[in-house]
């Protein structure tokens, strides 16, 4: 049955792959973008799509539809460490007030809510890998907390509105994803690597390049996104690829495969960066049947191309 759908931050990197992944499922689809962070250019193939409509909306600020919608997915949010930290209110007003108005749009609507929120939830984490029941490691006064601690009160809203209006609602917690539409400098690791492979530069390490992270393609991250929405979980899902890398094993994946001759530079590692993060996929795997099937080497394969192209067309 197809359904009207609402995606916040839907000219980002994951709201745009979103909004192709609802209407090739046959539903219509309302995306809500203030192009912030998000780019016009992801959403250009849907210039023509009957079935999209792109309202140029700030979710931190009240948003009134007529007529209903049958599902929200609130995932407008600056999300990279660059961005966050040159746009610190601004994550906090749309992880805090756009998450109190995007709940109040659902509950107006009788529509089901989900949530995306992020591994970050867990900050440097002394449980490794990290279950759902992890309360996490988060210092709420460090440079990253902007981001950490309002997706911390997005989850705490979003399962007050289900405890109090007995709202129908999801909250993912997103892992490390990469791919496509991605922005070539938007301060994400593989963006960055690919990006400093092609154009010949020395890819940027921070520290020694031993803290890792788990890598999940936005195919496989989309597909699980889409389950978790089905799904009749209301408690956090973890979504991430459990393969965990250093930072210096990606960096070499990447020179391999961008056929870069430049070594890397080494930077001081930022505050409060995560030493270890892996996500516990055990809760998706037994309740979604879900589980990572791109590797990280075919997924960077994948992702090269797009940045290929934006460089050329510099």
């Amino acid at each position: 049955m197809a359904r009207r759908i609402l995606i916040t931050g839907v000219a980002g990197f994951l709201g745009s792959h979103l909004a192709d992944r609802f209407l090739a499922d046959g539903h219509e689809v309302i995306g809500v973008d203030n192009l912030l962070t998000g780019s016009r250019r992801n959403l250009a193939h849907l210039a023509r799509e009957p079935r999209f409509d792109l309202i140029e909306h700030d979710v931190s600020k009240p948003l009134f539809l007529e007529p209903g919608v049958d599902g929200v997915l609130h995932f407008a949010s600056p999300a990279s460490p660059v961005d966050y930290a040159s746009l610190p209110i601004q994550t906090l007003k749309v992880g805090g007030l756009g998450t109190h108005h995007t709940l109040g749009l659902a509950r107006r609507h009788g529509a089901r809510y989900m949530l995306a929120s992020t591994s970050e939830v867990y900050g440097d984490p002394e449980i490794h890998p990290q279950p759902e029941g992890y309360r996490g490691n988060v210092n709420p006064v460090g440079p990253r907390a902007v981001y950490d601690e309002a997706k911390r009160y997005a989850e705490a809203m979003t399962m007050a509105y289900h405890r109090a209006h007995g709202l129908d609602t999801r909250i993912v917690r997103i892992f490390n994803t990469y791919g496509t539409r991605m922005r070539p400098r938007d301060g994400r690791v593989v963006s960055n690597f690919i990006v400093q492979g092609l154009r010949g530069e020395a890819m940027t390490i921070y520290g020694t390049g031993s803290q890792t992270r788990s890598f999940c393609h936005v195919d496989d991250q989309v597909e699980g996104i889409v389950r978790v929405y089905h799904c009749r979980r209301v408690d956090p899902i973890n979504l991430g690829n459990p393969d965990e890398y250093t930072i210096l094993e990606l960096a070499a994946l990447v020179m391999e495969e961008t056929e870069s001759p430049v070594p890397p530079v080494f930077r001081p590692l930022p505050p409060d960066d995560p030493v270890v993060r892996c996500p516990d996929i055990s809760t998706a795997r037994r309740e979604l049947d879900w589980s990572p099937t791109i590797g990280l080497r075919e997924g960077v394969r994948r992702t090269i191309p797009y940045f290929r192209g934006l460089i050329d067309g510099e």
